[in-house]
C-alpha cells in the first residue's frame, strides 16, 4: 500500500526550537563565554592559560550566535523531503533506510537518528546547533525542540517508509 499526496510541498509536520530551552541554552553558552574571557582578564594565569582561556571563551561565544541562529529556524517535513526553514534539504525522504528512536541511540536529547542511502553520502556535513546535523549517511534531528514535536515527526515519517512500495 502506498499513500498518495495531492502537494509535494504540502507540510505534513514541523519541529521548531521551544523558547525556554531557546532561553535557556543560550543564556548559559553565552554566560560560560563571557565568564571564561573575564577570568582570563581579572584573574590572569599564565600566558598560555590565558589565550586559552580567551580563545575558549570566543569559542563559546561564537557558538552562542551560531546557536541562536540555527534555533530560529525549524524543520519540516514534506512528502518528499526533510529540510530546514530556510529551504535547506536535510534528507530526501525515498533515501531514509533506516530510524532510531530508542534510548540508546546516538541521538539529539528529543529527537531522532536517521540512515540514508548511499546515494544521499555526497549531502555536505552541515550542523545547526540545537535543531539538526548531518554527517555521512546519518542524520540527527532534534535537540532544543520539544518532544511532542519531534515524535509526532518520526512518527508520520515512520509511516511513511512503512507504506512505500517494494521498488524502494
Amino acid at each position: 500500500m502506498t499513500v498518495e499526496f495531492k502537494d509535494e510541498n504540502e507540510v505534513l509536520a514541523v519541529a521548531r526550537a521551544s523558547t525556554g530551552r531557546r532561553i535557556l541554552g543560550l543564556t548559559s553558552l553565552g554566560l560560560l563565554g563571557v565568564l571564561l574571557i573575564y577570568i582570563a582578564f581579572v584573574r590572569p594565569p599564565s600566558l598560555g592559560w590565558q589565550v586559552f582561556l580567551i580563545a575558549l571563551g570566543a569559542g563559546a561565544l561564537w557558538l552562542t550566535d551560531r546557536m541562536r541562529r540555527s534555533t530560529a529556524s525549524w524543520i519540516e517535513l514534506t512528502p518528499t523531503e526533510l529540510r530546514d526553514g530556510d529551504g535547506t534539504v536535510i534528507a530526501r525522504v525515498a533515501d531514509i533506510q533506516t530510524m532510531d528512536r530508542g534510548v540508546f541511540a546516538f541521538k539529539p536529547s528529543n529527537g531522532f537518528l536517521l540512515k540514508t542511502a548511499g546515494a544521499s553520502q555526497d549531502a555536505p556535513r552541515a550542523w545547526r546547533p540545537g535543531l539538526w546535523w548531518r554527517t555521512g549517511r546519518r542524520i540527527g534531528i532534534g535537540g532544543m525542540t520539544p518532544g511532542s514535536q519531534t515524535k509526532f515527526m518520526s512518527e508520520v515519517l515512520s509511516a511513511m517508509m512503512a507504506t512505500r512500495g517494494p521498488h524502494q
